[in-house]
């Protein structure tokens, strides 16, 4: 059993790790803005409060053994292309304070969701793939992710960026592949739910450590 502070909780990502954490008997607390609106299982926390507040994330961390963030920028819209409506540098922001309180409280361990093409892996994308980014709405989430990418790295905490490809809201489907990026060719989806369980093996089993590997659904 780990205590763990969850980020981003109230996310389509995120209800999945509230979920299944719970099912794996973690003591979870997780800082959202609406707690009323959250559907979380019976025992989890939910702790009021916004991931642009250091002293909301100070708050919420106290007694965490990990961190799991699943943090993402806020659209107009589900639609992927939509406009985003988060600060630019949200995510990055966010993941910056974290890991101040995590020194603050002796906090080591923190599993955080990437992107295919965040940091080091932006050269390994296809050219077109390069130029439909720049000019497409979703570049403000890549250039996030990249500044998350870089503040984590300069950390000295135990860290884990989990570079998801394209996301569907499939149920749990498995089997996941991960590989350092340029290691493998990834598939091109990971649904949701099997991404969550990805993050907490990071945490149980102490994988991935200061590692950013790609993440992927081997079918469908």
């Amino acid at each position: 059993m780990t205590d763990l502070l969850v980020l981003g909780g109230s996310g389509r990502t995120g209800i999945h790790v509230l979920r299944q954490a719970a099912e794996r008997g973690h003591r979870v607390r997780s800082l959202v803005r609406n707690p009323d609106a959250v559907q979380a299982p019976a025992g989890i926390e939910l702790i009021r409060g916004t991931p642009s507040d250091i002293a909301d994330i100070r708050r919420a961390a106290r007694g965490a053994d990990a961190v799991i963030s699943v943090l993402n920028n806020a659209r107009a819209s589900d639609n992927p292309w939509a406009k985003p409506i988060s600060p630019p540098h949200f995510m990055t922001d966010a993941a910056r304070d974290t890991l101040t309180v995590m020194s603050e409280q002796g906090i080591r361990r923190i599993v955080l969701t990437s992107s295919q093409g965040a940091g080091d892996d932006w050269a390994r994308l296809n050219p077109l793939v390069k130029a439909f980014i720049k000019m497409s709405n979703i570049k403000a989430g890549f250039d996030d992710h990249t500044g998350v990418d870089e503040v984590v790295r300069a950390s000295d905490t135990d860290w884990t960026l989990a570079r998801a490809v394209a996301l569907t809201d499939k149920p749990v489907s498995g089997p996941l592949k991960a590989a350092e990026a340029g290691t493998a060719k990834p598939g091109p989806r990971v649904n949701r739910a099997d991404l969550a369980g990805f993050l907490l093996d990071a945490v149980e089993q102490g994988t991935w450590i200061r590692k950013a590997p790609l993440v992927w659904n081997a079918k469908g």
